[in-house]
């Protein structure tokens, strides 16, 4: 809880770190100054790029006392603005399931290395970042927590599946090993809340341990307050829940 009488301070750089096959690639990293212990999350970045609204999110969580590190997933496709750059991944036919696991065990172990860090590491995502954040803790052992917001592509369908996508998230639900936060809008598409409702029916058969909340009103990317889809009541409520989930899940140290 905030306080006016408290301390802030936060380091916030672009740095660069191991990912997939040892490749160098750049993040934005934002932690509170002190000692710690702090948690850790690990931020998967959306389908429009690695853009302005992430380095905000990794600075928010910062300022909430968690080491953040936001990878760049799209290094390989070169430099320009996030736009152009997730233009031409976009047009490549997006980057592979593994290549973005392998970037975010990478990025699990840098924070998992810190000296401030308590031992913990939640993975949090957007749009395709949500998609993602749900495979990452269920194929990458070390997640304490995760978050999936509007995570499309979850749910697929055979004909859905492709090179880089060989194998739809759902089907890998059994070997979720943390706890799940999921926020979704009801008038979203993708996913609609059909394919919601069937993700929640997957979890409750393997007995995993999850929370959902679906928003009324809302459609896809509704935190994003640079965008038309923007949703002010229900984006601060969404928020709330996000902090509350990683309280509960990082905050005690191992």
């Amino acid at each position: 809880m905030y306080e006016t009488s408290m301390y802030e301070g936060m380091l916030a750089e672009t740095i660069s770190m191991p990912g997939f096959q040892g490749d160098l690639i750049n993040a934005y990293f934002a932690r509170p100054l002190g000692p710690g212990p702090f948690p850790a999350v690990v931020l998967i970045h959306h389908m429009p790029g690695w853009d302005e609204w992430y380095r905000e999110a990794t600075r928010k969580f910062a300022h909430h006392g968690y080491a953040a590190l936001s990878p760049n997933l799209y290094f390989r496709a070169g430099h320009g603005s996030p736009e152009d750059v997730a233009a031409k991944v976009r047009a490549a036919g997006g980057v592979s399931d593994e290549q973005v696991l392998g970037d975010l065990a990478g990025a699990l172990a840098f924070l998992h290395a810190l000296p401030a860090g308590n031992g913990k590491v939640g993975v949090f995502g957007t749009c395709s970042g949500g998609r993602h954040a749900f495979l990452a803790a269920c194929r990458i052992p070390g997640f304490a927590a995760a978050i999936d917001c509007w995570g499309g592509r979850v749910v697929m369908a055979p004909e859905d599946l492709t090179p880089r996508q060989p194998v739809a998230p759902i089907d890998f639900t059994s070997d979720l090993a943390c706890p799940l936060l999921g926020i979704f809008g009801e008038e979203d598409q993708n996913p609609p809340p059909a394919h919601v409702d069937r993700l929640e029916a997957e979890l409750k058969l393997h007995g995993k341990r999850y929370e959902f909340y679906m928003y009324p009103k809302a459609g896809h990317g509704f935190f994003y307050h640079d965008r038309p889809a923007y949703r002010q009541e229900q984006a601060v409520d969404g928020w709330k829940k996000v902090f509350a989930f990683l309280e509960t899940h990082l905050r005690t140290a191992v």
